[in-house]
């Protein structure tokens, strides 16, 4: 039979399940949002300030990028969660989505 300790085991392994997504998922919104935001702003070339429309479509791409690679990274066991290539991974992807929106909006 079940004790209230295995009980309250199993709501703090829950609970520490669903930070860990939750705070990567916005790890990886304002990496990538950012990144991707950066991105359409510092491309060269630029004579005035980018839309509203196209920056948050970039920051929407980056975050996109960085989530992809992140779990495509995971997947294919390059890294795990956590780790320093991940986050280079992320960073590496949405500046690269960036840098390719940004080039074909022109």
């Amino acid at each position: 039979m079940p004790s209230v300790n295995n009980f309250i085991m199993v709501i703090i392994d829950l609970m520490t399940a669903l930070m860990g997504v939750s705070m990567g998922f916005l790890a990886f919104l304002v990496i990538g949002g950012i990144s991707g935001a950066s991105a359409l702003i510092f491309y060269p070339g630029q004579a005035n300030r980018p839309k509203l429309e196209k920056l948050l479509l970039a920051a929407f791409l980056g975050f996109v990028a960085a989530l992809g690679s992140s779990y495509l990274g995971q997947y294919f066991a390059l890294f795990q969660s956590g780790q320093m290539l991940e986050w280079l991974s992320a960073i590496f992807a949405s500046c690269l989505t960036g840098c390719i929106f940004t080039a074909l909006a022109k």
